[in-house]
Formats: C-alpha cells, sequence, structure tokens
C-alpha cells in the first residue's frame, strides 16, 4: 500500500518539536482522515489541500486517504502543516517520485499554508523554528535542520542563523525542485542596516530631572513610574526611551525576535530593534501575561528586550497588575493550563504613567482639582504596595509654564544621549555581563560595592524610609548605574543620594 513520510515542525511554547507527516492511501470509499491531535485549523487542511493539488495541475488520488501527525500527544495548530501533508499525499499517489523524498531530501523539513490556487502563504513562528533547531543542533552536536518554506517565512527564518532556508511561491515549485526540473534559491539574512528613526528627545521641553531620570533608566534597565497632570508630557518621554538605548546584540535580538514571531508580529527590517508595547489600560490578564489554549505570549513577553509602557496605571485592573509581579523578578511567564504548559521570556521594562488623582489636576497651579481626600487615596490604592516596591525610579511630572513651552528649541538630542547609554551600558557588560537591573543579590556586594560614606548614609536612609530589602537593593543598583554615567568605579555619596532622591515616598499624603 503506497505510503509517504517527510519532516515538519510543530510550536510548543517557544520550543519547536519535529513532527513526522505521514500519508497512507488504501482503496475504499473516498474519505480523507487527519489524526494526530489537529486543532480546527489543521482539519481545515483537508479542503485547502484538495484544492491546491487539483490547481497545481495534479490529481487529487480518489480512495481513503490518512494522514498522521506524529508525535500524536502533541497538539497541532495552523495552516503549517498544509505543504508536506500536499507533498506526502502526492509522493504516496506516486505523482511524486517515491525517491523525491529520500535523501537528501530528508534532511529538509517542510512548513507552509496553502491557498486554494496553490501558492504557498507564510507562517507564524518560522523565525522561532529555525532557532529552535539551531539549540537542538547545539545541544545533540549536529547540523541544524534544512528548511523548506514560502518565500516571506524563509527570509524571517534565515535571521536565525541556523541551517538552510529555501523559499518557494508555490506547491508546484517545490514538486519541481523535488523532482529535479527546478531550483530553489536559499534566502540570505537581511535587517534593517540603519537606525529605525524614533522620537527625538530634543522635542521635551523643561523637565531637566524627567530627561535625567529616562538617561538612568535607559542606561541600567530600571522600571520607571512618572505621575502628573495631564500633558506634562508622561507619554512623549515614555515614547522616547528606545531611542535612548543602543540596538540589541545577536542573543537578545533573537529572544525578541522569536516570541514576535509566534505571533506573527515579527517584521525582518526590525530585527536588533527594541520593541515597544503601548497596550490599553482595558487589557485583561490573559492579554497581558499571555494564556489561551494553546498558550500564546502577551504583551510582556512581546515586549521582551524592549519596553512596555503601560499609561493610566491605575486604570488597568487589579488583578492584571497583580500578574506583572513574578515576571517583573523573574524575567519570564510560566502559564499552565490544564493540558498544555508554556514558558515565554519576559525580561521587558516596565514604564508606567499615572495621574496623581482621579481627575488628573491635584496640585496644579489653575486649582481645578475637586477630589476628596478619600477618593483620592482609593485612587492610588489601586496599585498595590508590592508594585510599587518593584519599580526603581518614581519620579514626578510636574505641568510646564507657558513659558518654557513658548520658548524655542528643545534640550539634548537622543543621539547625545544614547551615546552616553551606550558607554555606561558597554561598562556593565564588560563588568557583569548584564545590565545592572538584572543584577542578582548575590552580585550586588561584588558589582556595586559602596565607598563608606555611601554605605553610611544607606543605612541611614534605609531606617529613616523603612526601606525592604527588595527596595535596599534596587537603590544600590540605580546608584551602580548613576555611577557608570559618570564614569566611576565605585558608588559614592552623591551617586546614592541621587538615587535615594528617586526613591522617595510615593506621592506624598493626599
Amino acid at each position: 500500500m503506497p505510503f509517504a513520510s517527510l519532516w515538519c515542525r510543530g510550536v510548543d511554547g517557544l520550543r519547536a518539536p519535529r513532527v513526522r507527516v505521514e500519508a497512507h492511501l488504501e482503496p475504499g470509499v473516498p474519505q480523507f482522515m487527519l489524526v494526530g491531535l489537529p486543532d480546527t485549523e489543521v482539519r481545515e487542511a483537508r479542503d485547502r489541500v484538495r484544492a491546491a493539488i487539483r490547481n497545481s495541475g495534479f490529481e487529487f488520488p480518489m480512495g481513503r486517504i490518512i494522514v498522521n501527525l506524529a508525535p500524536a500527544d502533541l497538539p497541532k495548530e495552523s495552516g503549517r502543516y498544509d505543504l508536506p501533508i500536499a507533498l506526502g499525499i502526492l509522493a504516496a499517489s506516486g505523482q511524486l517520485s517515491a525517491q523525491a523524498l529520500s535523501v537528501p531530501f530528508r534532511e529538509y523539513e517542510f512548513a507552509g499554508e496553502l491557498s486554494l490556487s496553490g501558492d504557498l502563504q507564510p507562517i507564524h513562528g518560522a523565525f522561532a523554528m529555525a532557532l529552535f533547531s539551531r539549540q537542538e543542533a547545539a545541544s545533540e552536536t549536529e547540523k541544524p535542520a534544512r528548511f523548506v518554506l514560502p518565500k516571506e517565512s524563509a527570509d524571517e527564518a534565515a535571521l536565525a542563523e541556523a541551517g538552510e532556508a529555501l523559499g518557494a511561491k508555490s506547491l508546484l515549485e517545490v514538486c519541481a525542485w523535488l523532482a529535479g526540473k527546478g531550483e530553489l534559491l536559499p534566502a540570505k539574512a537581511k535587517s534593517a542596516g540603519t537606525l529605525p528613526v524614533f522620537p527625538d528627545m530634543a522635542d521635551i521641553k523643561g523637565q531637566s530631572q524627567a530627561r535625567r531620570v529616562l538617561e538612568i533608566a535607559a542606561a541600567g534597565g530600571h522600571s520607571l513610574l512618572m505621575f502628573g497632570p495631564p500633558g506634562s508630557g508622561k507619554s512623549m518621554l515614555a515614547a522616547r526611551l528606545p531611542g535612548l538605548m543602543p540596538p540589541l546584540d545577536d542573543a537578545a535580538a533573537r529572544e525578541s525576535a522569536a516570541v514576535l514571531s509566534l505571533a506573527g508580529r515579527f517584521d525582518p527590517a526590525q530585527f536588533r530593534v527594541r520593541p515597544y508595547r503601548a497596550p490599553h489600560a482595558t487589557a485583561s490578564a490573559v492579554a497581558l501575561v499571555g494564556g489561551g489554549s494553546p498558550p500564546r505570549p502577551g504583551e510582556i513577553s512581546l515586549a521582551t528586550q524592549g519596553v512596555l509602557f503601560l499609561d493610566e496605571f491605575p486604570e488597568f485592573d487589579r488583578k492584571v497588575l497583580e500578574s506583572l509581579r513574578e515576571p517583573l523578578e523573574r524575567g519570564q511567564i510560566h502559564i499552565a493550563r490544564a493540558a498544555r504548559h508554556a514558558t515565554f521570556p519576559a525580561r521587558f521594562q516596565l514604564v508606567a504613567a499615572m495621574n496623581p488623582c482621579p481627575c488628573g489636576w491635584q496640585g496644579h497651579p489653575n486649582g481645578r482639582c475637586r477630589c476628596s481626600p478619600d477618593r483620592v487615596e482609593r485612587y492610588r490604592s489601586r496599585i498595590s504596595g508590592p508594585i510599587l516596591d518593584r519599580m526603581d525610579l518614581l519620579i514626578e511630572v510636574p505641568a510646564l509654564p507657558a513659558e518654557t513651552l513658548a520658548q524655542a528649541g528643545g534640550g539634548e538630542s537622543s543621539a547625545r544621549v544614547r551615546a552616553r547609554v551606550a558607554a555606561a551600558v558597554a561598562r556593565q557588560q564588560a563588568r557583569q555581563g548584564v545590565e545592572n537591573a538584572r543584577l542578582g543579590p548575590e552580585n550586588i556586594e561584588r558589582h556595586a560595592a559602596m565607598r563608606p560614606e555611601a554605605a553610611t548614609l544607606m543605612t541611614q536612609a534605609a531606617a529613616r524610609l523603612n526601606l525592604t530589602a527588595r527596595s535596599w537593593h534596587r537603590v544600590i543598583k540605580v546608584a551602580r548605574t548613576i555611577a557608570d554615567l559618570a564614569e566611576s568605579v565605585g558608588i559614592e555619596k552623591k551617586h546614592l543620594a541621587e538615587a535615594l532622591q528617586y526613591r522617595r515616598p510615593f506621592i506624598g499624603s493626599p
């Protein structure tokens, strides 16, 4: 009985395990069965594959067709299996030579969604597939897999610098290549050759303290909470943070690209560009941290190696904000469902903004605020103490007077600030291999040593401000970043004093 098999890859979180696609034909009442735990998208492949085979000039075989996707306990989703299913049926029915899927073609893995005309459509997760293949091969000292993918997906997979990725436009093109009558060209890694255009810091007028804090946050990867009245520039400042940070290195860029690829939001032209995510305050916990069935990455994972900006911070549901506590500490999120578990990276830099009161005008010179102390207290209490304790920098962004707004020109450009930030980041990488915000408690004393007078000030401030152990460490890490910007070997008293200034009690009394 005719039989054919070839390889594809599934998706399980950030893993991309190999899937064996087996096609078996036998006489009987015409029937097309898909087994191996396929979801709705995969089961619909029966109609797409049938139409694509016929519209590509082949005959769809009569009789009973069984396609097995192994292993059977791995849920299969998306249209990535269309191409290997079609090739398996063609080989099993004799329309594609049995030798076509033998060595050396067994070294290749096939993936691609078919249109009814037989054209190949791009798939989600091509970069993640290639990256996992590379990691898998490195652990087993083997060569990475070779891929045959839709052209757009092959360009994406090539950036992983794993095995060869061949791009094809249609089912017919792949069949011609397998039969030795055509050629598929390897995709070449192409990414942006110039820095992306971010909003410039020169657009910001006044706000000298906020500009300074933004530079510190960019240099050390620190979390930041800004509070102030509407229109004071909080959103403008947050949007300029990615432009102050150096481009991602290869390892960080691959981690970010893998997550974005799974969500279908990866643009090869944006490789090594830090992501900037700004979900609305109505976002659910699943949208923010990930979830669903199968588990999918949320905003905190899509912002990996980049910035997550949460405007109107207290307007987010309290349970949504509390779900940020673990990933802020661990840099990853583990999603557990009844049948599926998945772990996604969540190494994001949190930047949040809020108003001082429900109406937003408390403390403003116009005197428009009419919020009672109880309303102000309820508003601020929407942000719990544990969340505030995880913020490295807390600053006020006051309203600007008309005279400042009327002045011509702004402050320093992003390019000048970025040069200082890049130098500070280079010092951190040379000293400890990670940014200061990621220093563990066990490494703080080694890499963030304080001068004796700074240590004395820290002890006094901790007692006066009732700092928790977490706050103690975060103040020291911010001071270490300030020292790096000042090109200082150790943390001096002035560096620590500035760091403590950004750790003042939340907003003061209502």
